[in-house]
């Protein structure tokens, strides 16, 4: 596995909740962190059907456009019951022409299931997929996941996205009720940046 030994890093997104949190995890690294908006970057068009395949477009376009390495993190939920749909789609789900509606997406999810009758417990996870891309081509992919089941109603207003609806193994609480650093202390993205702070940082 190949280490990190630079001290610039671009994140491959626009998302500035994203780029907070990962300068928060890469400030004890001595790194300097910038956005994909920084350097003027488009987004790539992610064409692929795997959270793998999408961060690698995001991380080595960044990487390429800009000689630095990159870091990008692909994310969602899949449903066992819906044959591990939305996936990769779960921002496209929550899509309308006056932005992001994610409770239209949830009533999507929970509509689609009694559709289904499926049998409870409806069992979800949450997916994070990191790829560290360098401008030679090398990349290291970190996956992070959490196991749980998909409740109704919606519950809580913490969190984000369909995270209302989730509700992870051994907990009374969804993600949307918890409260933040809890959820953050045990997030699929949390798991996913330990295996990449071990793998390429420690």
């Amino acid at each position: 596995m190949r280490r990190f030994d630079g001290d610039k890093l671009v994140i491959a997104s626009h998302n500035q909740g994203k780029l907070r949190e990962m300068a928060e995890l890469m400030k004890p690294f001595g790194v300097t962190v910038t956005s994909a908006a920084d350097h003027n970057l488009d987004e790539p068009e992610e064409t692929e059907s795997t959270f793998v395949g999408n961060a690698r477009i995001k991380a080595h376009f960044a990487a390429k456009s800009t000689g630095l390495p990159a870091l990008s993190d692909d994310s969602g939920i899949t449903v066992e019951a819906l044959d591990g749909a939305p996936g990769v789609y779960t921002a496209d789900w929550a899509e309308t022409p006056s932005g992001r509606d994610f409770p239209m997406a949830m009533t999507k999810v929970w509509t689609l299931l009694e559709e289904k009758q499926a049998p409870a417990p409806r069992r979800a996870a949450f997916n994070c997929t990191l790829c560290l891309a360098w401008p030679d081509g090398h990349d290291e992919i970190f996956e992070g996941r959490v196991d749980g089941q998909v409740v109704w109603p919606m519950r809580g207003a913490e969190g984000f996205g369909f995270d209302p609806i989730f509700q992870p193994n051994g907990e009374s609480e969804t993600f949307g009720e918890m409260d933040p650093a809890r959820k953050k202390s045990m997030s699929h993205r949390a798991d996913a940046f330990a295996k990449l702070v071990a793998g390429c940082f420690g």
